[in-house]
């Protein structure tokens, strides 16, 4: 496993990440962290230490720069936070040891609006997507999503399982809601988290991964 710290050098703006590199990897997820959150996330650590136990690729990303993120509106800027995460899956895309990769998203709170409209805005390029506890209320261009889609919502956040609820009949593709028994909005509860990650796992590997078995086979 290969561990680094990068910049992720935009036109206007260097955005710092996290990259974890298994050996032979099969996919590429970008995480899109919710308000007030960062790369430094223990839960979405947590969470892509898992995948990265499946030889996934992650990338956990500050689409935010730290004199952006102290201005608090700018948390909740979607349409900014799309842009950046559009941009930095872009940049990955140059580089040759990911584009040959499948791309995925994994999106807590707010994040996972701007997971699904940069998602819509790519069309193929992504082609999975995972949501923790997602503000998908929040997205712009649900219908027009290509990926296919995991909402994960903890029994005990009733506001955010009735707003993905809404949210989820919009979604045109494959889809699928998983509701974590006995978990609030953190999935602080124990096996909560753990539960989280297992789901995400099994669809990046039914959904992102097999996208690198089935192209190798061609």
């Amino acid at each position: 496993m290969e561990k680094r710290t990068v910049n992720i050098e935009l036109n206007d703006v260097t955005l710092i990440g996290n990259l974890n590199q298994p050996s032979k990897p099969r996919a590429l997820v970008i995480f899109a962290h919710g308000s007030g959150s960062s790369r430094l996330s223990a839960r979405n650590n947590y969470v892509g230490d898992i995948l990265n136990e499946h030889h996934i690729t992650t990338l956990l990303t500050d689409l935010l720069t730290p004199e952006e993120d102290a201005v608090y509106e700018n948390r909740f800027n979607t349409d900014l936070l799309t842009d950046r995460l559009i941009r930095v899956t872009e940049k990955m895309l140059e580089q040759i040891a990911f584009e040959v990769l499948p791309i995925g998203y994994f999106g807590a709170s707010t994040g996972a609006a701007s997971a699904l409209d940069a998602a819509a805005f790519l069309g193929d390029t992504v082609k999975a997507i995972v949501c923790r506890g997602g503000r998908v209320d929040m997205a712009k261009n649900l219908s027009k999503v290509r990926a296919e889609v995991l909402l994960i919502v903890g029994s005990r956040d009733l506001p955010v399982i009735d707003l993905n609820q809404k949210a989820y009949e919009s979604i045109r593709t494959a889809k699928k809601m998983h509701v974590v028994e006995g978990a609030s909005h953190l999935f602080e509860e124990p096996g909560t988290l753990e539960e989280v990650a297992n789901a995400a796992a099994d669809w990046f590997e039914l959904h992102l991964c097999n996208q690198t078995l089935t192209e190798n086979t061609h």
